[in-house]
């Protein structure tokens, strides 16, 4: 929480506890700068200043090194008298009155310091009279105690402590004797008579402690420090102490101070430094002000920041901590501002009261009472938190049901804020993300805000209406959004199921059949949901109409769903089960209601309506069809109509009948298309009555293209067992054609005639195919259809013309890619003249250009030589050609021929073929036996060359490889290779003069190929040590370019290999670089290896205090690499583990490997258990070595695998039990190998089977 811009952040738990009046003001000499008092080093100095000029060598060192009070105690025995330097010490702290806000911060600080009940707790180690000034002019009732007469600090205490003493007006000797001062007082007060020490260590006993005005250095912090780290050592909990601390306004300041206040155990609430410290006093008075407004104060900061955004917010300025903060007042005041301000508060603030910020020790600022055990884990948000103890549900084995949710007054006050929001669909998009349910508080505001504002619209008050929705903009929802909430309410918006009780009730069914309570379970999986996403954009849509934005589908993108996502997988095992045959009849029913249910939704979202819905295209044949791709699992509804019916139609296909009418009787073309389906499969035994259905309201579905499937499969299979009468209705239709309203009016005539034709010669066609008898003019119109239209034919193998839409694909069985090819000419006289050609990249057309260089590549070489030698370069063939040859069993002969011809190319040309160019010589190098001299020319070509426009990626040895200069560089390095090397041979002069110019730091564009330079460093130190050293090491110095060393080290730990005498010259950069750590993106895991396994290595390259520096600088990321590399290596020793554990990983654990736990990484744990396991015989010496750092693992499995491989229960059965205890986390389920470790553990030693620790192990497997 900052309460000022630039100001500290005051840590939440802190807030919470001065609300809860358990906090304490320790203040120092800071407060008091704004009365002109001096701090204990101006103090000090002004002193000897008065006293004693010239201070001697240890006086003048005492004050160097910070030691005020210890310089005050030599200036005391210099002079021979405690009473003149006190005096002169009570002149110099003479306050100015008159100063600017002299005592505005001691007035602030005693009303912090008084609690809610009454009680003033204040402590200060001045001994100005300031705060008897403050309450001399207030009136103030409040006791001082001064030194050494301290009260007993617990809930009796009222008053004000003067820790060091107090001046009095007139201070006596003896008055000014007891002040606390000098070293020897402080000895006196915190450690001889402890008297001091005494009061604080009850102090932080019983309070939560903030220091205000000290310095790092300050006496006060060092006794008191001293004096807790003695309770410490006798075994006292550690207090949690915080201080205003200042830091010079830097980054590495602000974490150097950080670093030093938490050395002391003291949290530090750090602001920039000035030279008044305002942010210290401005902090100070804005909570005061705040905290004495109560629920008000945090009001105002309520309404400040709603005013301002939380756009607004910034680090140096956190609107946001400051309006949670404020907003989470347990009596709801604030809250209640938010929720009721007008306008309404910006949605903007919603994602910030659902950023899980908060964790387990701010439990208790929600009323919530946290477990002794800290839950690392959690996290929760002020609008998805855990519930209060006064509202939570009462735990039963039974009860009513229901479940009200009960909110507290912050909930029910942000729920009121929202329901403001109710034409929004960022809230709803929000709410659905979340799951969907309302809480019943919730869901009520919501039924009544749209109760109001309904019978607002009812009653047309033009100025009621402005009224509100100049408070609530987005309150009244327009139809789409009221239609959206309804569903809301109903509980049918959210996500699907993601359980696996369908894959239970697959088990039971399989076992007891469709009993009524299966049946039940499984019409609950039948239930449907709508999901909210986003609505889809067009990158062209920069505005949406006012209409459109009335439509719900430019709202939200709706999509309607089973309850359960598992649903189609689950019948894949049932479907062909004797239980599931006998199960079909019953579930008619159930799936019809379920299916309805579905249309409903979607006609509800405007998806679906009497003449259309989403079937046909989410399944386009009800009957099976490889075309039914089962994308939309709603659609297994469909199916299941289907097949019940069928069911019923075999057994009894009267009742059969009877239910195919009703089906013809619901709504929607999905029923329609299921009726027309069974009337299909009725076969002869059919009355025909489907004719009728398809001839209704103009032979609507006669003609629709939702029930076109359908219709064309009844006529291409039922057509002959229909009466003449209704043969010849149902032609007639056919002949007088479709009615136009079924089409857009802006459908030209000659497209119209064609639209009509071809349905007409579609049904026609497959009403003969089905054996149906043509009737007078049927027949001709049929005929010259045909003769019109001869390329219209039916019969194909998967009858795709009966379908209103099809898709295909690779894999299809109908699909079949046929691109046109444009074939080059195989003689050369032809092939020249068809180079010239430009290349025609159409959609499906190509050429055999590759094919050809492949398959004749002579050929192909000696038409480009022909071009060539008349000037005739086609660049794009040209750069496929070279492509092609860099294959193995092309380059020799293609670099014979041509190597020349590329070197004089021109330099436009050459410019466009550079990168296949590249790679060509990058495959040439390997077998350089020829051309030589020309080898370097090209390559010194393609160096001259810029390569700004070549691509880039993050990695930087993957941008150098697919840059031509790297794979230039890379070429000179094969050639290099090709011949056998030899240590200190030295390097060819021709790469060596080239390899030097790429080093050269100046020129950038090298930077592609220093870095595969560099990934060869080994082979180049070997070979050429003097030349590695002079040109290519110093490039790995962060010292000198951060830039040059990052691509250096990229290229370097591609591949990294150790070697002793590189690393020795290396040593400096390479320890740097774990400062570098995770700039190495994918190779910083190669770094870390690396690193330890030098650590591991008994050299004596790098001195403990570096490794152990460098391993330290690794992030927890790094560690883990670490781990890992420390227990690949022991696992790598074979044999030799036991030794290996001993004299390499042992030490490097006791004396290099971080010793603090604090913030350790979660995936830890596991590996150096592993480790420890693979220690083999010193399991037990390794299991005592990482014991400090074990936790329990989430997912132990192959831990406790390797443990059982290597017997470790048997071989040693108490270490492995300490391990269990140590990482098996009881929250999760018992993996199955631990069972058979504590089997072992009690056949080795029966005795552990009695021990608390293995019985509860025991409980634990069998519980879990």
């Amino acid at each position: 929480m900052q309460f000022i811009k630039n100001g500290p952040t005051i840590p939440e738990t802190l807030l919470l506890a001065h609300e809860e009046g358990r906090v304490v003001f320790f203040c120092g000499a800071g407060i008091s700068f704004p009365a002109g008092l001096p701090g204990f080093k101006t103090l000090v100095n002004k002193l000897y200043d008065s006293l004693q000029p010239a201070p001697n060598d240890v006086q003048e060192a005492a004050i160097t090194n910070q030691q005020y009070d210890i310089a005050v105690g030599l200036l005391e025995d210099e002079l021979g008298s405690r009473e003149v330097v006190r005096r002169e010490m009570a002149k110099v702290l003479t306050p100015d009155l008159s100063a600017r806000d002299a005592f505005t911060t001691h007035r602030a600080l005693l009303s912090l310091a008084k609690t809610r009940k009454g009680s003033t707790r204040l402590i200060t180690t001045n001994f100005d009279r300031l705060f008897e000034e403050v309450i001399a002019r207030d009136g103030l009732k409040l006791e001082p105690f001064c030194a050494p007469l301290l009260p007993v600090p617990k809930n009796r205490w009222n008053g004000l402590v003067y820790l060091h003493g107090l001046l009095s007006t007139s201070p006596s000797r003896d008055e000014l004797d007891r002040l606390v001062i000098s070293s020897g007082d402080f000895g006196l007060a915190y450690l001889t008579e402890r008297w001091a020490a005494r009061f604080v260590s009850e102090l932080f006993r019983n309070y939560v402690v903030c220091f205000v005005g000290y310095s790092l250095a300050d006496p006060v912090l060092r006794y008191m420090t001293d004096a807790l780290a003695a309770d410490r050592l006798r075994g006292e909990a550690s207090p949690e102490m915080f201080a205003f601390a200042s830091y010079a306004g830097t980054k590495a300041s602000h974490d150097k101070a950080s670093r030093e206040w938490r050395a002391k155990n003291v949290i530090p609430l750090l602001y920039k430094e000035t030279k008044d410290h305002s942010y210290l006093h401005k902090t100070i008075r804005a909570w005061e002000k705040t905290y004495s407004a109560g629920a008000r104060g945090k009001g105002k900061i309520v309404q400040d920041c709603i005013l301002a955004g939380p756009l607004a917010s910034t680090v140096e300025d956190d609107l946001i901590g400051r309006m949670l903060w404020a907003i989470s007042e347990p009596d709801g005041t604030p809250a209640r501002l938010f929720a009721e301000h007008s306008p309404a508060p910006t949605l903007d603030w919603l994602p910030h009261f659902c950023d899980t910020r908060f964790e387990h020790r701010d439990l208790p600022r929600f009323g919530v009472s946290p477990d002794k055990e800290v839950d690392v884990k959690l996290r929760f948000s002020l609008a998805h938190r855990p519930m209060p103890y006064s509202l939570a549900a009462e735990m039963s084995i039974v009860s009513h049901g229901g479940n009200p949710r009960a909110m507290d007054r912050v909930m029910s006050y942000l729920a009121l804020w929202l329901v403001r929001y109710l034409d929004a669909p960022e809230l709803l998009l929000w709410l659905a993300s979340r799951g969907g349910h309302l809480s019943e508080p919730f869901a009520s505001q919501v039924r009544k805000r749209l109760e109001e504002t309904a019978q607002m619209e009812e009653r047309e008050s033009a100025e009621e209406i402005k009224r509100f929705k100049d408070d609530s903009p987005h309150g009244i929802p327009r139809p789409a959004m009221r239609t959206l909430w309804n569903l809301v309410l109903l509980g049918r918006v959210g996500s699907a199921n993601t359980d696996f009780h369908i894959f239970e009730w697959v088990r039971h069914f399989l076992r007891e059949g469709m009993t009524t309570a299966l049946r039940l379970q499984f019409k609950q999986f039948l239930g449907a949901r709508v999901i909210l996403r986003k609505p889809i954009r067009l990158l062209s849509e920069t505005s949406v109409d006012i209409e459109r934005e009335q439509q719900l589908r430019h709202l939200v993108n709706a999509e309607v769903v089973l309850t359960d996502d598992h649903l189609r997988i689950a019948m894949e095992e049932v479907k062909d089960s004797l239980q599931w045959q006998n199960a079909l009849p019953e579930l008619f029913g159930i799936a019809c209601e379920a299916l309805r249910d579905v249309l409903d939704l979607m006609r509800e979202i405007g998806q679906a309506n009497e003449r259309s819905d989403a079937s046909m295209w989410d399944m386009p044949s009800i009957i099976a069809h490889w075309q039914n791709r089962h994308y939309k699992d709603w659609t297994l509804l469909i199916e299941l109509v289907r097949d019940s019916w069928s069911a019923i139609f075999q057994s009894n296909p009267e009742r059969a009948h009877d239910l195919m009418n009703t089906l013809r009787q619901m709504p929607y073309p999905t029923f329609m298309r299921l009726a027309l389906n069974a009337a299909r499969e009725e076969g002869d035994k059919s009355t025909g009555a489907w004719v009728k259905w398809l001839l209704e309201d103009d032979a609507w579905w006669l003609w629709s293209t939702e029930t076109q499937r359908e219709t064309m499969r009844l006529l291409a299979t039922s057509s002959k067992w229909l009466t003449l009468d209704s043969a010849e209705r149902l032609q007639q239709a056919i002949l007088t054609g479709p009615p136009r309203r079924m089409f857009r009016e802006d459908v030209d005539d000659a497209r119209w005639e064609d639209i009509v034709e071809r349905m007409q010669w579609l049904r026609l066609a497959k009403f003969k195919a089905g054996g149906g008898a043509l009737v007078a003019g049927t027949t001709e119109r049929l005929a010259g259809l045909e003769t019109k239209h001869p390329q219209w034919h039916i019969g194909s193998d998967f009858e795709r013309e009966e379908f209103a839409h099809w898709m295909s694909g690779t894999g299809d069985p109908d699909y079949h890619f046929q691109p046109q090819i444009d074939l080059a000419p195989r003689r050369r006289s032809a092939l020249t003249t068809w180079l010239q050609k430009e290349p025609e990249r159409a959609l499906f057309r190509e050429d055999d250009w590759r094919e050809l260089c492949r398959t004749d590549s002579r050929v192909a070489i000696a038409s480009l030589l022909e071009l060539a030698a008349r000037d005739v370069w086609p660049r794009e063939r040209w750069s496929e050609a070279l492509s092609t040859w860099s294959n193995d069993g092309f380059v020799r002969r293609s670099w014979s021929r041509l190597a020349n011809c590329v070197l004089s190319m021109p330099d436009d040309v050459f410019r466009e073929v550079v990168s296949a160019t590249a790679w060509w010589l990058h495959e040439v190098g390997k077998q350089l036996d020829v051309h030589q001299a020309t080898f370097i020319s090209i390559c010194e070509r393609v160096l001259r060359l810029p390569t700004d426009d070549f691509p880039d990626t993050d990695d930087a040895v993957m941008r150098s490889m697919s840059n031509p200069l790297g794979q230039v560089t890379q070429a000179l390095l094969n050639w290099w290779f090709s011949e056998p090397l030899k240590d200190n041979q030295g390097l060819p002069r021709t790469i060596a003069s080239i390899f030097t110019r790429l080093c050269d730091p100046a020129v950038h564009r090298f930077r592609h190929g220093r870095t595969l330079l560099a990934s060869n460093v080994v082979a180049l130190y070997r070979v050429d040590r003097l030349w590695t050293q002079a040109h290519l090491l110093p490039l790995f110095d962060w010292r000198k370019s951060d830039r040059e060393a990052y691509a250096t080290w990229m290229g370097y730990l591609w591949a990294p290999r150790l070697h002793k005498d590189l690393l020795v010259e290396l040593k400096t950069p390479f320890l740097d670089s774990a400062q570098q750590y995770m700039r190495f993106g994918d190779a910083r895991v190669n770094y870390a290896s690396m690193l330890t396994l030098a650590a591991l290595d008994t050299t004596d390259i790098f001195s403990r205090a570096e490794l152990q520096k460098a391993v330290r600088a690794l992030p927890d990321d790094g560690l883990v690499a670490s781990a890992h590399a420390v227990h690949s290596a022991l696992k790598g020793a074979n044999a030799r583990q036991n030794e290996y554990w001993t004299l390499a990983v042992q030490p490097y654990f006791a004396s290099i490997w971080p010793k603090t736990t604090a913030s350790m990484d979660a995936r830890l744990p596991e590996i150096l258990a592993r480790i420890a396991v693979a220690a083999d015989r010193e399991f037990p010496d390794a299991l005592d070595t990482v014991k400090s750092w074990l936790k329990p693992i989430s997912y132990p499995y192959q831990l406790l695998k390797e443990m059982n491989v290597e017997k470790i229960g048997e071989r040693f059965p108490r270490p492995a039990l300490s391990l269990l205890v140590a990482v098996i986390d009881k929250n999760r389920f018992a993996p199955s190998d631990l069972n058979e470790i504590l089997r072992q553990i009690a056949s080795a030693d029966e005795k552990l089977m009695r021990e608390l620790e293995f019985q509860a192990l025991e409980d634990f497997v069998r519980r879990r």
